[in-house]
C-alpha cells in the first residue's frame, strides 16, 4: 500500500460533501492538495478550513461543464499525483417522461464531462498515479435514466483508460449510492428524509451511508496499486435485490 505523503492530489468538486471529506482525509496523510469548485463561496470556506487544519492547499473556481475554461487550467497546474473527480449531475425517471434536455444535461455532466477530464488529466499524471471517478449505483434505467446510463458510461470509460494508461497510471470509480450529504442542500429538509428512509428500506443493511464510509473508498482506490480498471459499489447492497 502507498502513501499520499508528499504526493499531490487535486480533487474537482471538493469544496463540499464527499469530496471535501476526500480532501481532509488525503490531508491527514500529508498530501498537498489542489482543489477545483464551481462556487467560490463555498471554496473559500473549504480552503479556510482545510489550511485551519494544517494541510498544504490550493484552490481554483471552475465549473468544470465549462470545457474551455477546464482546458485553460489545466495547462497551468503543475504535475500532480493522483486525481479525484465528483462530477456528475443527477435525475430520476424514466425515459418517457424525461425531457431530451434533461437527459442531455444529465449525459454532459456525467460522461463527456469526465471523458475530458481522463483526457486532460493524462498528461499531467505522474508515473504512479492514478485518476479515481464517481459513478453510481442504486437506481435502474427506468427510474434513473440519463444517471442510469451515465453510470455505465463511467465505468466504461474506467475500463478504457486503465489499458490506455497503464503501467503509468491506474483508473478506478467509486459507486455510491443514495446519500445524505449536501449535494441535496437545494432540496426541503423533508424531501431529503422521505428519500433516506425510503433508500435505508430497500438497502439490506438497513441505512445509508455515513460520508466517511464513501471518501475512505477513494483513498482505498488511490493507496492500492494493484486495482485498475474496477468500480467498487458502496452501497450496503442495494443492487442486491434491485429489479
Amino acid at each position: 500500500m502507498s502513501t499520499l505523503q508528499g504526493k499531490t492530489l487535486v480533487i474537482i468538486g471538493g469544496s463540499s460533501g464527499i469530496g471535501l471529506r476526500v480532501a481532509q482525509l488525503a490531508a491527514a496523510e500529508g498530501a498537498e492538495l489542489i482543489v477545483l469548485g464551481r462556487n467560490a463561496q463555498r471554496l473559500e470556506q473549504a480552503r479556510a478550513d482545510l489550511v485551519s487544519a494544517g494541510a498544504t492547499v490550493h484552490v481554483h473556481a471552475v465549473d468544470a461543464h465549462d470545457h474551455v475554461r477546464l482546458e485553460v487550467l489545466f495547462t497551468e497546474l503543475p504535475a500532480f499525483d493522483h486525481l479525484v473527480s465528483m462530477v456528475g449531475d443527477v435525475m430520476g425517471g424514466g425515459f418517457v417522461a424525461a425531457s431530451m434536455s434533461e437527459i442531455r444535461r444529465v449525459m454532459e455532466s456525467k460522461f463527456f464531462t469526465n471523458v475530458r477530464i481522463g483526457q486532460l488529466a493524462a498528461g499531467k499524471l505522474r508515473e504512479g498515479g492514478s485518476l479515481v471517478f464517481t459513478s453510481g449505483t442504486g437506481g435502474r434505467a427506468q427510474n434513473a435514466c440519463a444517471s442510469y446510463v451515465g453510470n455505465l458510461g463511467i465505468n466504461a470509460l474506467v475500463e478504457g483508460l486503465a489499458v490506455e494508461l497503464a503501467p503509468r497510471v491506474r483508473v478506478n470509480a467509486v459507486s455510491p449510492t443514495w446519500t445524505v450529504t449536501p449535494f441535496w442542500r437545494d432540496q426541503p429538509a423533508q424531501q431529503v428524509e422521505a428519500t433516506r428512509q425510503r433508500f435505508a428500506e430497500a438497502i439490506p443493511l438497513g441505512r445509508t451511508a455515513q460520508i466517511d464510509e464513501l471518501a475512505r473508498a477513494y483513498l482505498f482506490l488511490i493507496g492500492n496499486g494493484f486495482i485498475t480498471g474496477q468500480h467498487i459499489a458502496v452501497d450496503g447492497g442495494i443492487m442486491l435485490g434491485s429489479r
